[in-house]
């Protein structure tokens, strides 16, 4: 599962997301409302977790836009404040839930569950198939009738987006800034580096899907003919 968090306070952002990884979540830390937006149009995201009080867009600001544009994303929204009034607003501009600072790393963890969890119609699903192949978002691994792997954050990362878009081509750049963020200054040939990772997993595990280059364009993962 993907999550996108937003907070600007980098100490308590680093924590949070090292609890999150250690959870088997993938994790995207963004620091400000207006880098918030831009990671969401980018990306496909299963949760966000949103700060309210940030610098260029505040919290609620981005919640309003997502709403007003039709993102049904699940959001949890984080704050210094109590004020039941602070409470309101926010579920009223549609947040699905509501944390104070500071918290307990156990009612956090709770809430994302409870949280994604009634996204889905109370029905958790966390795996990912084509052919043969069975990605788990929970555990992060890679399995097909004939064994599995269990996936580094950034191969994880990668299956997921590919899986997740099946026979679409995905260029090259959209991994860099999905995976290593907009602002990384990681050369493209990375991705063709953890690429070759996966297709050695690929082929232990006999799958019948296979991740196929487009030159100077970018990859897609496509069923075997």
């Amino acid at each position: 599962m993907r999550i996108l968090f937003a907070e600007d306070e980098r100490s308590l952002s680093r924590a949070v997301t090292a609890l999150l990884e250690k959870n088997n979540y993938s994790v995207d830390p963004v620091y400000d409302g207006e880098e918030a937006l831009a990671y969401l149009d980018a990306g496909n995201y299963d949760a966000l977790i949103l700060d309210i009080m940030m610098p260029k867009l505040d919290g609620l600001e981005v919640l309003r836009r997502l709403r007003q544009a039709g993102n049904s994303i699940p959001v949890l929204l984080l704050t210094a404040k109590s004020e039941v009034e602070d409470k309101v607003t926010g579920l009223d501009t549609g947040a699905n839930d509501y944390l104070t600072k500071p918290f307990s790393t156990a009612e956090l963890m709770a809430r994302i569950r409870a949280m994604t969890r009634s996204q889905a119609g109370g029905q958790v699903t966390s795996q990912l198939t084509l052919g043969n192949i069975t990605l788990d978002q929970a555990t992060f691994e890679l399995s097909s009738p004939h064994g599995s792997f269990r996936l580094a954050n950034k191969e994880f990362q990668m299956m997921e987006l590919l899986l997740r878009n099946p026979r679409q081509l995905i260029p090259t750049e959209r991994f860099v800034e999905r995976i290593w963020g907009y602002d990384s200054d990681v050369e493209l040939n990375v991705v063709w580096v953890y690429i070759s990772y996966l297709r050695k997993k690929l082929a232990a595990l006999n799958a019948d899907i296979q991740i196929k280059a487009t030159r100077n364009a970018g990859y897609s993962l496509e069923e075997r003919t």
